[in-house]
């Protein structure tokens, strides 16, 4: 299996969780005649996250930079498509987390007394 469908095949999958509207964007945005949209959108996003310190840029947009330019350049599609897997599991198992389970009754066993 190639490093591009490893990357295309996380893209897929998190395009099934998003809303329609989202899945078009992202779909639209990966394929190749959106190369002239990608290179530039990525270096600015990059470029944007080193001054992160800043109101409204942030280091959040490092790697989304990354993750567009990774769609044009071979070297980063194996690293990007790693990381994607390991923060969907990271979320899974945060969100598994936040869940409480529920007794009997159906009240879960949280305490919500004040601390």
């Amino acid at each position: 299996m190639s490093k591009q469908s490893d990357l295309d095949r996380v893209f897929d999958r998190f395009e099934k969780r998003l809303p329609d509207g989202a899945a078009r964007l992202i779909r639209r945005v990966r394929q190749p005649s959106f190369r002239w949209f990608r290179i530039p959108a990525a270096i600015i996003l990059i470029a944007a996250g080193f001054v992160g310190f800043l109101p409204i840029l942030g280091f959040w947009m490092i790697p989304l930079g990354l993750l567009l330019i990774a769609q044009d350049v071979p070297f980063l599609r194996r690293p990007m498509a790693r990381m994607l897997t390991w923060l969907e599991a990271r979320w899974e198992a945060w969100r598994g987390s936040r869940r409480q389970p529920a007794d009997a009754d159906g009240a879960s066993k949280r305490d919500d007394r004040p601390h």
